[in-house]
């Protein structure tokens, strides 16, 4: 995108246009993120996407081009985020026992509804199991990438994983599992009147 790039180092040498057009071009890929990984506090994922952007355009100069922007962007979204988590202290973790078993991918048609009830169900798991699940499964963090962020170990985030999997299993099985309804079949000669 030879085009960003241009905006990028417009924007770097203090072009408020610039800064505008790179907010406006990823400003909704950003909240998205940042709203995930908050879960349902909106104030607090309005805040932390404003201290986000404060970030980036303060960061901006160390901007060195060796990513995309959006990439860039994307891991300071992360970074900033998990740092306003760990200050709001809502990162202690809940243990949730429950069984593994898989799932199924849905057919095209009903992706949008999944996505839509795995977000809702996310936002039920505790903070720490959610995080580790949208950072691994969503964001495509490693186990030893998320150790680093989160001040855990590998094998404490290959847990929460498990745990937040198990626990969305649970949470979703009505939708992979709904019970099929039973073919009732009529056979008309059983129950036809009797022919005299």
């Amino acid at each position: 995108m030879e085009n960003e790039q241009l905006t990028v180092q417009r924007a770097i040498s203090g072009d408020q246009a610039a800064m505008r057009a790179l907010w406006t071009r990823h400003a909704p890929h950003i909240d998205v993120v940042v709203r995930r990984l908050v879960g349902h506090d909106p104030d607090l994922a309005a805040d932390v996407a404003q201290e986000v952007w404060i970030q980036i355009f303060r960061a901006l100069p160390s901007f060195r081009g060796d990513a995309q922007f959006g990439t860039w962007a994307h891991r300071i979204a992360v970074n900033r985020t998990l740092n306003a988590l760990r200050r709001t202290k809502r990162m202690a973790a809940v243990e949730v026992e429950v069984d593994d078993e898989s799932a199924s991918v849905e057919p095209e048609a009903e992706r949008a509804l999944l996505a839509a009830s795995i977000e809702e169900a996310a936002n039920k798991l505790s903070p720490g199991a959610r995080t580790v699940f949208l950072l691994h499964d969503v964001e495509g963090y490693t186990h030893e990438e998320i150790a680093v962020h989160l001040g855990i170990t590998a094998g404490g985030s290959k847990s929460q994983l498990f745990k937040a999997r198990a626990k969305l299993r649970v949470l979703l099985a009505h939708m992979v599992d709904a019970p099929k309804r039973p073919t009732i079949r009529s056979n008309t000669a059983e129950h036809a009147a009797p022919a005299y």
